[in-house]
């Protein structure tokens, strides 16, 4: 069916997510200390400030998908091309297994790996990526889609936690790697691991790190950021591989997840459900975060011929309630995300699309949110992961290429092209002051991307 005949938005205009900046942050808890309901004041002014992307500089990737975690970086004056060789190395590091991104603090480079034996945390030298720690967190974990932790560190104040392939919830001293306290999440109650490994990288918002579980009693979990008790559990089915989003839906904060069958919305202050919608995939693969347009709307989309859908969350009664604005389903799709989260830019989302179940044809897309129109296509441009910087998409393809496309919604404009990694990659670049990173299963390459 076409994206036309199933529009049935009222939303007359999209905007970026309110927030994106610790002014618009700081603006925001001033708000809800006005207008919020007694007893969750002062809570909901901290779980504004002192969540993951304010503790972080305006150069930092504290966390997967960036600071907001939409993939998304704010710096500019970043380069316009590169040779056929591709932007100056700074240094590679030899490192091992994984399918980890990278997060980036300060002077340090954080992310995760195995050797035959163990997982690992570890920490890198951002000027000359010597290796600072490294911590054994699991035994090494193996699967039939690909070997390694999945997750990325999320990096807050002096703590860095981590979640690995099988499930194990832990964290470390950001300074030294001394092991804090670990949670195996796959051994509660009910318990057990996705079919392709756990790959919900941690969300901490307040004093409560959120991952998803898929434990009897709850697809969501949040532990305390201290002792890593579980607080709380929420929602119910099998574990998703997306990671949980914290947003502002309706004027109200919440934790959005993309589980195995469904979207769940989670008030943070107690794990209490606020409303969910299910949206069913063949092998549970939802797989891109779920990502926020304006303050009533937030877009999910998946693979395996899936599709897309924007839904419009509103107050009901004492509630909120989510109900489809707009939705491109099926093999006739625009955007059908596998495993790749769509960035939003000047009304558009640029996207990789995915054709067939799990199937080898990707096309880059850009689709205009306004009306659904996909604007335009670049034909079997291949599996790869993106990320947005200074008015340009910096993608990184499965051969090891880094290319760089023009974020323009006049047509695909690809500006230079060059093979970085010597093996397959799964993760999107990060950028962090000026410099861009990339990792394969044997190593971490630092570029200079600055002008």
């Amino acid at each position: 069916m076409s994206l036309q005949r199933t529009w049935r938005s009222s939303a007359a205009r999209f905007v970026l997510p309110q927030g994106n900046t610790f002014a618009d942050r700081l603006e925001l808890a001033a708000s809800e200390f006005r207008s919020c309901r007694m007893g969750h004041g002062v809570w909901l002014v901290l779980l504004l400030l002192f969540s993951t992307a304010s503790s972080a500089s305006a150069g930092d990737w504290p966390q997967f998908l960036g600071p907001h975690r939409t993939g998304i970086s704010e710096e500019s004056g970043l380069i316009d091309s590169f040779p056929a060789s591709g932007p100056p190395v700074v240094w590679r590091t030899p490192l091992g297994v994984g399918m980890s991104s990278i997060s980036v603090v300060g002077n340090n480079v954080y992310t995760m790996y195995q050797d035959a034996q163990h997982q690992y945390v570890v920490a890198l030298d951002a000027r000359s990526g010597e290796k600072l720690w490294q911590t054994r967190v699991a035994e090494s974990y193996r699967n039939a889609m690909g070997n390694g932790p999945r997750a990325t560190p999320t990096v807050l104040k002096d703590s860095v936690f981590a979640f690995t392939g099988e499930g194990i919830l832990c964290a470390l001293n950001r300074k030294d790697g001394e092991l804090r306290w670990s949670a195996a999440t796959h051994k509660e109650p009910g318990g057990r691991a996705a079919e392709y490994g756990m790959a919900s990288s941690p969300l901490v918002v307040g004093q409560t790190v959120v991952v998803q579980t898929a434990s009897r009693d709850g697809a969501v979990a949040g532990y305390d950021v201290e002792t890593g008790k579980r607080r709380w559990a929420a929602g119910n089915g099998a574990a998703g591989y997306s990671s949980p989003v914290l947003m502002k839906l309706a004027g109200r904060p919440q934790i959005v997840a993309f589980v195995g069958a469904m979207v769940l919305s989670i008030d943070p202050a107690d794990g209490s459900e606020l409303w969910r919608y299910d949206y069913v995939t063949d092998y549970d693969c939802n797989t891109a975060s779920p990502l926020q347009l304006d303050d009533s709307s937030v877009l999910v989309s998946a693979g395996e011929n899936h599709g897309s859908t924007i839904l419009k969350v509103t107050t009901s009664g004492d509630g909120l309630e989510a109900k489809p604005g707009w939705s491109s389903l099926g093999k006739d799709s625009v955007l059908r995300a596998e495993w790749q989260t769509p960035v939003l830019h000047d009304g558009h989302l640029f996207a990789l699309d995915n054709v067939g179940s799990a199937g080898p044809i990707t096309n880059l897309v850009c689709v205009r949110i306004a009306d659904g129109q996909q604007v335009w296509r670049q034909p079997r441009f291949g599996k790869s992961n993106l990320m947005l910087a200074d008015g340009k998409l910096f993608l990184t393809t499965m051969k090891g290429e880094l290319v760089l496309v023009k974020a323009s919604t006049n047509g695909f404009e690809e500006i230079s092209r060059a093979t970085i990694l010597q093996q397959m990659t799964r993760q999107a670049p990060v950028i962090a002051a000026g410099r861009l990173y990339l990792r394969d299963d044997s190593e971490v390459v630092c570029l200079d991307v600055s002008k």
